[in-house]
């Protein structure tokens, strides 16, 4: 496989996880997928990132986006509340 061709893929994977990101969090049925307001929202935050409050903002969004991901994580084998069951 050519380079350019992995390149395209990985940015492809890439902008797809993002994507899914967006559909994850509900905003696509907030909006009823209406594209204007999911761009205007994009440049609001851009903006807001871009700003003297811009450290704070992102503080936050990182603490609200690392709790979402972790109430999304599976639990793990140790985390079980069920014990496993006797397959005897």
């Amino acid at each position: 496989m050519r380079t350019w061709q992995i390149e395209r893929r990985k940015r492809t994977r890439h902008l797809i996880e993002l994507g899914s990101l967006v559909v994850k969090a509900g905003v696509v049925e907030l909006t009823g997928d209406d594209r204007a307001i999911l761009y205007g929202a994009l440049l609001w935050m851009a903006d807001k990132l871009q700003s003297e409050d811009g450290e704070r903002a992102r503080g936050v969004w990182i603490k609200l986006g690392k709790k979402a991901f972790e109430a999304d994580r599976p639990a793990d084998t140790h985390d079980r509340t069920q014990p496993p069951q006797d397959r005897a």
